[in-house]
C-alpha cells in the first residue's frame, strides 16, 4: 500500500515550470538576485500586502541574518514549542534564548508572563506563529515598545495569514518565512523576510551576499544565503495557484473536524477569530483519549499512515542544549508537546483516506 505522507509538495504544471525556466537557459543568469529573484520579490509584495521582502535560499538562514543584521545582544525571548531552527539561530549568533511557556489553546507564546522574563540583557524577542495559529501581537507590540525591544515573528506556517485583513508579514520590526518544499507556498527551499523599514533592504541582502556593499567594499560579515533563479522560478509558478491550494487544504481541514470535533480526549486547534488561516497543519492533541499521542502515532504506522509528533522534543530539551536550559520552566509546552500530533494534510490527500485515518483512530 503507497503510504500516505504527513505532508506532500504542491507542485506547478510541469508544461508551465519548463516555459517559465526557458528564459534562464537564454540569459545564462543562474543566481546574484536576477530577473526571477526580482520578479518574486515583487509578487510576494502584492501577495503578503507588505512594502518590502527579502528573499533566501532557506528561512533559517533568513532567521540568522536578521538577528545578525538587527545587531541583537546578549538574551532573546523566545518559545521551545518550535522547529529547531528557531532556537539555533539565536545561539548561533552568540545570543542567548530565554524560554517562555506557551497559551494551551493555541501554542504561541503566553504574553502573560512575558514581561517577567524582560532584563536588562534583553534585546530581542522572538515569537512563533505555530500551525498557522497566530501570536498575541497587539500585546506583543506594546511589550517590546514599553521596553524598546526588537520583534523578529518566526512565521515559517504563517504564509498568506491575515488578521482583520492585515497581513501577518507586517507585524514585528521583520518576519522570517519558510519556503521549504513542505510548506503551503515553497520554492524548493528557500526563505524570505519581511519588513517596513526600506533602508533594512540594503543591509540584510549585503549579509545574505558575503557583506558585499559595492564593488570594492565589503561592511559586513556575512555569508552566501541567496536564492536561486530555479527556486524562483518554482516560487512564480507556485504563487499563481497558492489561493487554490489552500482552499483544498480547507477542505481536508473541514473533513478531520466534521470527524473528530467533540469526541472524548481530543483537543482541535481551531482558526482564530478574525484570522484568515491558510490551513497549514491539523494539530490534534490526544489528552484522555483511549490511547496515547505515541499509541495513536505507532498505531497509524502499522497502516502505512505517517504523522509527526510536531514539535516534540521541545527545544530546550535537545541534547546539543543539555544542563543549559530547564523544561519545568515551561510545563505547558511541555505537555503539549508530549500529546500533540499532527495529522496527515495537504491539498491533494484524498477525502477517503482521510475517512479511513480518523476510522482507525476511532476505532
Amino acid at each position: 500500500m503507497k503510504p500516505i505522507q504527513v505532508t506532500q509538495s504542491s507542485m506547478p504544471d510541469f508544461d508551465e515550470f519548463s516555459e517559465e525556466i526557458r528564459g534562464i537557459w537564454d540569459s545564462r543568469c543562474l543566481t546574484n538576485m536576477g530577473v526571477k529573484h526580482q520578479q518574486l520579490e515583487a509578487g510576494l509584495e502584492q501577495y503578503l500586502k507588505t512594502p518590502n521582502v527579502s528573499l533566501f535560499s532557506n528561512g533559517h538562514l533568513a532567521l540568522e541574518y536578521a538577528i545578525a543584521a538587527l545587531n541583537l545582544t546578549g538574551e532573546v525571548i523566545t518559545t521551545p514549542f518550535t522547529f529547531a531552527s528557531t532556537t539555533h539561530a539565536i545561539v548561533r549568533n552568540g545570543l542567548t534564548p530565554v524560554f517562555c511557556d506557551i497559551d494551551p489553546d493555541n501554542y504561541t507564546i503566553q504574553t502573560d508572563n512575558l514581561e517577567h522574563l524582560i532584563t536588562d540583557k534583553t534585546s530581542a524577542i522572538i515569537p512563533v506563529h505555530v500551525y498557522g495559529n497566530i501570536c498575541d501581537v497587539a500585546e506583543i507590540n506594546r511589550i517590546a515598545k514599553k521596553y524598546n525591544l526588537k520583534v523578529i515573528y518566526d512565521a515559517a506556517h504563517a504564509f498568506g495569514i491575515t488578521v482583520n485583513d492585515e497581513g501577518v508579514a507586517n507585524y514585528g520590526d521583520v518576519s522570517m518565512f519558510s519556503f521549504h518544499a513542505t510548506k503551503v507556498f515553497h520554492t524548493i527551499e528557500g526563505g524570505a523576510l519581511t519588513f517596513k523599514d526600506p533602508s533594512f533592504k540594503d543591509v540584510i541582502n549585503a549579509h545574505k551576499n558575503f557583506g558585499i556593499t559595492g564593488p570594492e567594499t565589503i561592511e559586513y560579515i556575512g555569508g552566501n544565503a541567496k536564492m536561486n533563479e530555479f527556486q524562483a522560478t518554482m516560487g512564480i509558478c507556485n504563487l499563481r495557484s497558492v489561493d487554490q491550494e489552500i482552499k483544498k487544504r480547507k477542505k481536508v481541514y473541514n473533513r478531520y473536524v466534521e470527524h473528530l470535533s467533540g469526541v472524548k480526549g481530543i483537543q482541535l486547534s481551531l482558526p482564530q477569530e478574525c484570522v484568515k488561516s491558510n490551513y497549514a497543519y491539523f494539530p490534534v492533541l490526544f489528552d484522555g483519549f483511549t490511547l496515547s499521542r505515541d499509541e495513536v502515532h505507532e498505531k497509524l504506522k502499522k497502516y502505512n499512515i505517517l504523522t509527526r509528533k510536531y514539535f516534540y522534543p521541545l527545544t530546550n530539551s535537545f541534547e546539543s542544549y543539555k544542563n543549559r536550559f530547564n523544561t519545568g520552566e515551561t510545563p505547558v509546552a511541555k505537555f503539549i508537546a508530549e500529546r500533540v500530533l499532527t495529522l496527515p494534510l495537504y491539498s491533494d490527500l484524498n477525502l477517503d483516506d482521510i475517512d479511513k485515518i480518523v476510522t482507525i483512530i476511532k476505532s
